[in-house]
């Protein structure tokens, strides 16, 4: 049986854009395939349309006394006035609807199952409901044969300030320096021997030539990576002599020699094309174009808005949001920033250090950063077909008290933070507020972390009964999937998700080779009490910490009660599997190929059990094939009816005993070392041959070619 077949198709980065814009105009796939005809219970928005008129008609009478709606929040309106007598639908029809507001939808929009609401786009076309707003009147900055400008009153008056740029569907760069890759600390003046790490800092010294006390320097932000999170950093000044940049933040932890950062947003930056600047005191927008851009004719769009749709019921008093489905519509344009002037100016001191410092980030997975489309108290509800895309968040947030929604054959890409959220981080003692018994399926969530580089594909928080299947998830700075919120062996909630038939690969390091610039993440990532979770039938590869962590599977503290089985994990930079602490998990009849570091790590002892790792095959080629601590009695781990092979030959050891003392111990009696007689690994294809000794060990092949999306849902 043929355990992979090679599929694996060359995956994007930055120029994908385009294509993200191609899919907004045309669409996944609507279900209608005929013009929808007119009648109770049918509406119609277009962007020639008129909110005075009876939004009935598909497209303005010849008269020009009715047809459609113009905005979405018209519709809104009528189709609450109308539901309850029939199942109602709101078709938009192809464009930009450009919001002033989030679209805000409350129990009272909610339909039934018998009569539901949906807003859906009109048959092959493509609804955008946009945060954004176009930018015209291009000029050449007068002396300059190449870059424009465009006056913006708006942000010359403090009313607007942006950080994202789209032009021509593709997203541009800030003006950064380097244009490519990035700088490290030096080090760290004011970090003493046996400083906490977990206290940021205010400056570091940088390296010569690398910083400069530019005109336009207190508009700059330096974002800096340390261990599993970045930080934003407002530039205060630059002290050329001494090599100290200062800052009105803090780092989220402590900052170590190495770390790499960049600086964006000074006009001394902008030299490559692509990039451009915010000048917040002049109000004004440069641009350097691209080749063969026209800027009399380029669609230039940034955001204005942090959220497009907002889910609002109360599951504390037992009013939802229900039975309403959003189909084949584009989300797009967003941007959220840290709130209290994060770096206006307002917060800052006229002398270093400021005082209070605030954090600059997040701790973990950029978890404050909320989502364009968020949802409290939303049951019965999904998202069909959709596309989130040009986002400055995270897409979707499915949060208190969200359950038994679905959100399948989804496109998000080009995200700022992550794909969709479920959950919270806080423990619910009600029922009625617990987010849970989701399904996210046959989506392509990839190209995130723009901004937050720490984000998530998929986070899933105290949140019990999920279903996460069939997606493709691709082309993230951290881990790929995210499961609990609860470090240790406290009460968690994270309990019975489903995790099958996903593939998950490019975390870390990036389809297009930018990375690794964190650590300690990997394709799946788990926390806390997970008793009947299943990771099953899953595709993992291509994961590249930067320090340490790059694993495909990782129990981090206090996973419990997971089973993980018939994975393949291959091209890792630290492990195929990793487990730092806890209790009674199961890993077997997984594949673990060609990690570069070691291929299992088990981080913690303790006096219970930590997993039981049987049935498996690991094949590599360098590295060892045991790190961690190994200490303990026999209990403690479980290692039988493995099948081992290190390709090239040579001696290796079992952490620090050789196969005979390793067995001696009590640990893989059964297990074989031998060629497992895999077809072509180095090149994908895992397929055992019929006298592959792994069936002497116990493992049962099995077939990943629907691994994905599936064609057809």
């Amino acid at each position: 049986m043929k355990t992979l077949t090679s599929h694996e198709t060359p995956l994007r980065r930055g120029g994908r854009p385009a294509a993200l814009l191609a899919l907004l105009l045309t669409g996944c796939s609507t279900s209608l395939t005929a013009a929808p005809t007119p009648g109770p219970g049918t509406f119609f928005v277009a962007t020639n349309g008129n909110d005075a008129w009876s939004g009935q008609l598909a497209a303005p009478n010849a008269a020009g006394t009715d047809g459609p709606f113009a905005t979405p929040s018209r519709a809104r309106e009528a189709a609450r006035a109308a539901k309850g007598q029939q199942p109602v639908t709101v078709f938009l029809r192809g464009g930009y609807y450009f919001l002033k507001e989030p679209l805000v939808f409350t129990p009272e929009d909610s339909g039934t199952a018998a009569r539901p609401v949906t807003l859906a786009a009109y048959p092959d076309e493509r609804p955008i409901l946009s945060g954004g707003r176009r930018i015209t009147g291009w000029e050449l900055v007068p002396g300059d044969k190449g870059l424009w400008f465009a006056d913006l009153p708006a942000v010359r008056q403090g009313q607007w300030f942006f950080r994202q740029l789209w032009v021509n569907g593709q997203r541009r760069q800030r003006a950064r320096h380097p244009n490519k890759g990035y700088l490290a600390v030096e080090s760290l003046p004011d970090v003493k021997a046996g400083a906490e790490w977990t206290v940021g800092q205010s400056r570091f010294k940088f390296k010569a030539g690398d910083l400069k006390a530019w005109p336009t320097l207190k508009g700059a932000e330096v974002r800096v990576m340390n261990r599993w999170v970045e930080s934003h950093l407002p530039v205060m000044s630059v002290d050329e002599t001494e090599r100290l940049v200062m800052f009105s933040k803090r780092s989220v932890f402590k900052l170590d020699p190495g770390d790499p950062y960049y600086i964006e947003g000074a006009l001394e930056l902008l030299d490559q094309p692509g990039e451009w600047h915010l000048d917040r005191a002049g109000g004004k927008l440069y641009y350097l174009p691209m080749p063969g851009e026209d800027m009399t004719r380029a669609e230039v769009i940034a955001p204005v808005l942090t959220q497009l749709v907002r889910l609002e019921g109360k599951p504390e008093v037992g009013q939802f949001v229900e039975h309403l489905t959003f189909r084949s519509l584009g989300f797009a344009h967003t941007e959220w920033y840290f709130p209290g002037g994060f770096d206006t100016g307002k917060d800052k001191a006229e002398v270093w250090p400021p005082p209070k410092a605030e954090v600059g980030g997040f701790a973990q997975a950029a978890v404050g950063v909320p989502g364009a489309v968020r949802g409290e108290g939303v049951r019965q509800t999904s998202f069909d077909g959709c596309a989130f895309v040009h986002l400055g968040n995270y897409a979707l947030e499915l949060a208190r008290g969200c359950q038994n929604n679905r959100v399948a054959r989804c496109d998000l890409g080009d995200l700022g933070a992550g794909g969709i959220k479920l959950g919270e981080t806080a423990i619910r003692g009600a029922d009625a507020e617990v987010a849970r018994d989701n399904e996210i399926s046959d989506c392509h969530i990839h190209d995130g972390g723009r901004i937050f580089h720490s984000a998530i594909g998929v986070w899933i928080g105290q949140s019990p009964g999920n279903k996460l299947v069939h997606n493709h998830i691709h082309d993230f700075y951290y881990s790929g999937i995210s499961i609990g919120w609860t470090w240790g062996y406290g009460k968690a909630l994270a309990t019975n998700n489903t995790v099958e038939w996903n593939h998950v690969h490019h975390i870390g390091v990036l389809s297009d080779g930018d990375g690794p610039i964190l650590s300690d993440m990997a394709g799946i990532y788990t926390l806390g009490l997970q008793v009947g979770s299943v990771i099953r039938n899953n595709l993992w590869h291509d994961t590249a910490g930067l320090r340490y962590g790059g694993w495909g599977i990782y129990f981090d503290e206090g996973t419990q009660g997971i089973l993980a089985e018939n994975n393949l994990v291959y091209r890792t930079t630290h492990g195929g599997f990793h487990q730092h602490y806890g209790r009674d998990n199961i890993v077997r009849n997984n594949i673990f190929a060609y990690a570069r570091d070691w291929q299992i790590q088990r981080s913690r002892a303790e006096a219970h059990r930590s997993f039981t790792f049987e049935h498996n095959v690991v094949l590599w080629k360098q590295g060892k094939l045991l790190d961690g601590n190994f200490s303990g009695t026999t209990s403690n781990y479980i290692f039988n009816s493995n099948l081992y092979w290190r390709e090239g030959g040579g001696d290796f050891k079992f952490a620090n005993w050789s196969f005979d003392e390793w067995k001696q111990k009590g640990q893989d009696t059964h297990s074989l070392i031998a060629d497992p007689r895999l077809a072509d690994p180095a090149k994908g294809d895992f397929a055992l041959a019929p006298a592959s000794p792994a069936s002497k060990v116990g493992f049962k092949a099995f077939d990943l070619k629907g691994v994905g999306p599936r064609p057809g849902k």
